[in-house]
């Protein structure tokens, strides 16, 4: 892995789940979320996934 994530196992927070359901909803990629949030891709589609929602893709 190339970037290093300080945030490692940090909550969620309320405010974060938040911007995460915008972004999504506004059909933003995966990587581009993850990096909005300062978390990693996987950390995202985990946190998305749990809430029920979808993650546009790259085509």
């Amino acid at each position: 892995m190339s970037e290093r994530f300080e945030r490692h196992r940090q909550p969620w927070t309320a405010a974060e789940i938040d911007k995460l359901h915008t972004l999504a909803k506004k059909g933003m990629p995966l990587k581009a979320i993850a990096k909005a949030l300062t978390r990693s891709e996987e950390s995202v589609k985990d946190r998305a996934k749990a809430d029920g929602l979808s993650i546009a893709r790259l085509r």
